[in-house]
């Protein structure tokens, strides 16, 4: 093997133009919490929703039911997930941090109103719901590290 092939390692070629398809963290966190709102969604919200998240939620449920909330989270979830699994795709990629944040901003949002008015304890869920939510806009804006042929080398 040529020295230009050993630069080729741990890349696709497609339509002439070399793609890393190496580990990536924002592609994984994508899949990691994508999993895990499609689980909460089907599990913690449609299937058997927790007393405190139906008070909390008391706001939003007046108009949305809580069936549809869930779905709301597995689809976002699913978005994610689907993101995170195409490579080189930072649109579809922002979407899918975009539906990552939407849901647990509304939650955020809906914990904070009850809190404020009729739900007390609701302040927590409020705080981690919205800390969550900036949490993932802070990742989408972060680049993944260069790959490693690639990294300056401290000696």
């Amino acid at each position: 093997m040529g020295g230009s092939a050993y630069a080729a390692l741990g890349r696709l070629m497609l339509g002439g133009i070399a793609r890393p398809t190496g580990f990536s963290r924002r592609r994984a966190f994508l899949i990691t919490v994508g999993l895990g709102w499609a689980g909460y969604g089907w599990w913690g919200v449609i299937s058997d929703p927790r007393y405190g998240t139906s008070r909390g939620l008391s706001g939003i449920t007046q108009w949305v039911p809580m069936g549809v909330l869930g779905w709301v989270w597995v689809m976002a979830g699913l978005l994610a997930l689907v993101a995170g699994l195409l490579v080189n795709c930072p649109r579809v990629q922002a979407a899918g941090f975009a539906g990552l944040a939407t849901p647990a901003a509304l939650w955020g949002t809906a914990f904070l109103v009850s809190a404020v008015t009729s739900y007390p304890s609701g302040a927590g869920s409020a705080c981690g719901w919205l800390s969550f939510a900036l949490a993932v806009l802070w990742v989408s804006g972060m680049d993944d590290p260069p790959p490693p042929y690639l990294r300056k080398r401290v000696s």
